[in-house]
């Protein structure tokens, strides 16, 4: 039993692809429960009640080993976790919400598309990675399945693509994200779930300004029923899951292959859309699946050829 388990163990929490293909299948269902959160809840009452429930879980089941690795966790805590959690937890989703108003759902899409590059430039940048010849086609190839989904197929929309203020606030929360992704390379070694449930709560303190906001602002709504079971789904698997096995992604491949993963989100998105809201699906989506999971493939073959002995 005890051989099965561990097998069972390696097969998942041991493997990144699975870290990181359900990281990003929680991320693509974010995008559909977002929308059935429309007139139940609003954004940044979203945002506060996501982590004050992931919060109010983990924080009790791990503070007698939180308080064993706090001497291991002090001198990362401030500034550096602060700034991880507010940037990657609470800045990303707020200021998705807000360019989500300024802007097209297509800029939206390929704009975040864009990601797996910052964090490969980042990585240069920052730790000198060495960049492939084949790892730079398996991005691009993802990113041409990411702009063709996002285009819906039609040329004609790409190139009627406005420039707006919304634009520039989506390239902001996807720079942050791809800055919390690099940052994880270099935390505290200590457990990923510790780390997590730190994170989980300085990012209920971090949401308070938005929500603050919000309310003076006359916009809150408090979630309705519909709108709590939304809610509850985010603070579960995009929120708390997602978190914890993309954290364990980065940490077998590091930042710059993992990223590559993140353009599944808007295929992983379609397809629950097409399931679950019952939206059509096109020639479009099938062909940014191949592009996309043939982007990775290239990508994770060439890593994995390079890390053989």
């Amino acid at each position: 039993m005890r051989a099965l388990a561990k097998r069972f163990g390696d097969l998942t929490f041991g493997n990144a692809i699975v870290m990181l293909g359900l990281t990003t299948l929680f991320w693509g269902g974010n995008t559909v429960a977002g929308r059935l959160a429309v007139g139940e809840v609003s954004p940044m009452v979203v945002v506060f009640l996501r982590w004050v429930i992931v919060a109010s879980i983990m924080l009790p089941l791990l503070w007698p080993r939180i308080r064993a690795d706090w001497p291991v966790i002090k001198p990362f805590f401030f500034p550096r976790m602060v700034l991880m959690a507010a940037l990657g937890f609470v800045a990303f989703n707020s200021l998705f919400y807000i360019a989500a108003g300024q802007t097209t759902a297509v800029n939206l899409g390929i704009i975040q598309g864009s990601m797996p590059i910052l964090v490969l430039i980042g990585s240069v940048i920052a730790f000198g990675a060495k960049v492939r010849v084949l790892q730079v086609c398996g991005i691009l190839l993802t990113l041409a399945g990411v702009t063709l989904i996002a285009a819906q197929g039609k040329l004609e929309t790409l190139l009627a693509l406005a420039v707006n203020p919304g634009d520039g606030v989506m390239f902001i929360a996807c720079v942050l994200y791809s800055g919390y992704t690099l940052a994880l390379r270099n935390r505290p070694q200590v457990s990923g779930l510790v780390f997590f449930a730190i994170l989980s709560g300085i990012a209920v303190v971090t949401s308070v300004p938005g929500l603050l906001y919000e309310i003076s602002a006359g916009t809150v709504q408090w979630p309705t029923t519909k709108g709590w079971l939304v809610v509850l789904y985010i603070a579960v698997f995009p929120s708390c899951l997602s978190q914890i096995f993309f954290m364990r992604g980065v940490e077998l491949i590091g930042p710059a292959r993992a990223g590559v993963f993140i353009n599944l989100v808007p295929i992983f998105a379609a397809v629950l859309a097409v399931s679950i809201l019952n939206e059509p699906f096109e020639w479009h989506h099938g062909l940014a699946l191949v592009l996309v999971l043939g982007g990775i493939g290239l990508s994770e073959r060439k890593a994995a050829r390079a890390s053989s002995p």
